[in-house]
């Protein structure tokens, strides 16, 4: 792996982008963040890419475009160890909450190198606080993922270190076909998985409901089909990702003003849910560091960043 850029700022953010093969083809991008005001010590998230570029298209993602295949288990893992052997040179991590987020680019279910990685995490680092993190829209050519996937969580990350999590973002079945143009799941396979998955000391399944004006959300027809034992919503603003400018997406919760997000979280919790806004530091939005995808696709002669983003207000280094 070759380090081409670095761009954030230290106490918030950092996205690096990186050659994998030795070409200007075969780039991926990976993060590490923090969560103001909870210290690095305490918690440290690392979001890595599963492959170069992505097949389903979200129409929300600027990683939909070009698709050049999946990350091998070695390649994934040194975006993983970059960061972490930059602050912990013999890989033990004293961190209480050290989540690695399989969100970048790329669909996670459809790259089974990443099971042999989640197998291969516990042997490679000293870190207690580990907790892996799949986000998922559910293709159904990944069901042979989610089989193993069961297993490895049963084995290795018991007592709640495992975090999953659906994209549902609306009910409306047309709707949700536009934002992800992929065979996936129905809410009813979904809601038999969480019955499949879940034990004794797990985390509930994550559904994931990023908010876009006129793209409705009809509570009790959540309620028909998960049970909130089982699984719990977050709730996240559409980030300004220049896919979602292109296609005239508006953000049905202003991530300035989270009161604009009231009537929504009383909605799921009225239905028995339990429901986490997540709003992040807005000027990560700039850094480009919880935009979905921040430089998926580069112009390969000069490495310029797609429009939407500071690029250069944050770029720390450019090899």
């Amino acid at each position: 792996m070759k380090l081409l850029a670095e761009y954030g700022k230290e106490e918030l953010a950092k996205v690096y982008v990186a050659s994998m093969r030795d070409d200007n083809s075969h780039l991926v991008e990976f993060v590490e963040s923090v969560q103001p005001p909870v210290p690095r010590d305490e918690k440290w998230v690392l979001i890595v890419s599963s492959m170069f570029g992505c097949p389903i298209g979200c129409r929300t993602c600027d990683a939909s475009g070009e698709y050049l295949g999946k990350l091998g288990t070695d390649e994934i893992l040194s975006q993983i160890d970059y960061m972490v052997r930059k602050r912990y040179p013999d890989g033990r991590i004293p961190i209480p909450k050290l989540k690695v987020q399989f969100a970048r680019t790329g669909e996670p279910s459809l790259n089974p190198n990443i099971l042999d990685l989640l197998e291969l995490l516990p042997e490679v680092y000293e870190a207690p606080g580990l907790m892996p993190c799949i986000s998922t829209v559910a293709p159904i050519s990944g069901g042979k993922f989610f089989e193993r996937l069961i297993d490895i969580k049963d084995r290795l990350y018991t007592d709640g270190r495992f975090q999953l999590q659906f994209s549902i973002h609306t009910t409306d079945p047309d709707k949700r076909d536009h934002l992800m143009p992929a065979r996936k799941w129905s809410f009813a396979q979904i809601a038999d998985y969480g019955r499949s998955y879940l034990r004794k000391g797990d985390r509930k399944i994550t559904l994931n409901f990023i908010t876009i004006r006129g793209f409705p959300i009809d509570f009790k027809n959540v309620r028909e089909h998960f049970d909130p034992d089982t699984f719990l919503v977050k709730l996240t603003p559409l980030n300004p990702t220049k896919n979602a400018m292109d296609n005239g997406f508006v953000s049905a919760i202003d991530p300035h003003d989270p009161h604009s997000a009231q009537d929504i979280v009383d909605g799921f919790r009225s239905q028995g849910f339990e429901t986490i806004l997540s709003i992040g530091e807005v000027e990560e939005n700039s850094i480009g560091s919880n935009c979905g995808q921040f430089v998926s696709i580069l112009k390969n002669s000069n490495l310029t960043i797609r429009e939407g983003y500071e690029s250069e207000k944050y770029l720390i280094v450019k090899n």
